[in-house]
């Protein structure tokens, strides 16, 4: 089986788990703070993740969200040599876990395959709609068979730009930032409450660009890749071309990007 037609069955399979046990009592759990919580049904979307991935393909790496929170010490080290890495496995088993314990829609799996720090598959699914989108490196993005492309917008003042709340007050700061400088200039904004979505969706032309603070690899890996495949553009804050280590991105349909990033600034992890 492909990279990407394993990538895509898992994130079924893994998605329609979640989804099945939604209405289910589970136990939600805080991570460092209130506003990043976990359940057990990330560690078992992600147990089932890792289980059939490693079974199909033994000898690759793979970096998932649950993991790479209790072991931070493996994670740094799975980051700093994703750039040596063959074939790097990157998770999400839930994204957006927010509106997964609110019993909002808008909650994704996003499993993405780097070699050596670049981004080759990229699936994202929602189970909530029922909406498998996936990319390969130079083949393109779809979603459920439909080739994607992002919107033609040419300036910000007619877009519908999205957002999120990261889980730390300075990101959140900088977010607010951000949307004081966008909000005024923009048609509308959106925070759907999972990155990997809010992605996808550019890519598919329903939202013009998003950007945001404080992001993980799991994030945001899978969704970059829908978007340069549906024609858009991926950097930091800077305008530096993605990289699997990069935490604060913009993703756009790329005709508005420069002008986007005047309203948006680069800030450091260390302050």
């Amino acid at each position: 089986m492909s990279y990407v037609e394993l990538a895509k069955q898992v994130a079924k399979e893994a998605g329609t788990m979640i989804k099945n046990r939604r209405e289910s009592r589970f136990t939600i759990e805080e991570k460092g703070n209130a506003f990043d919580v976990v359940t057990e049904l990330d560690k078992a979307s992600e147990s089932l993740i890792r289980k059939r991935i490693l079974e199909a393909y033994p000898d690759h790496a793979f970096l998932g969200e649950e993991e790479s929170f209790a072991n931070h010490h493996s994670f740094v080290k799975s980051l700093a040599k994703a750039d040596e890495t063959p074939l790097l496995w990157i998770v999400d088993p839930i994204d957006g876990t927010s509106n997964y314990v609110q019993r909002i829609p808008g909650f994704t799996v996003s499993i993405a395959l780097a070699s050596k720090g670049e981004v080759i598959v990229g699936v994202v699914y929602d189970p909530s709609q029922d909406e498998l989108f996936w990319a390969e490196k130079g083949k393109g993005a779809f979603v459920n068979g439909k080739e994607l492309k992002v919107a033609g917008t040419e300036d910000v003042a007619r877009s519908v730009i999205a957002t999120g709340f990261p889980s730390t007050p300075l990101m959140r700061e900088a977010v607010l930032k951000g949307i004081g400088e966008l909000g005024p200039r923009c048609r509308t904004m959106r925070v759907l409450g999972s990155a990997a979505l809010h992605l996808a969706y550019v890519a598919a032309g329903r939202l013009t660009a998003f950007w945001e603070y404080g992001l993980n690899a799991w994030d945001v890996a899978a969704g970059t890749l829908l978007i340069t495949e549906a024609g858009g553009q991926v950097t930091d804050m800077a305008g530096n071309s993605y990289k699997v280590s990069t935490p604060h991105v913009v993703g756009s349909n790329g005709q508005i990007h420069r002008e986007l990033l005047t309203h948006l600034h680069p800030i450091r992890l260390d302050v």
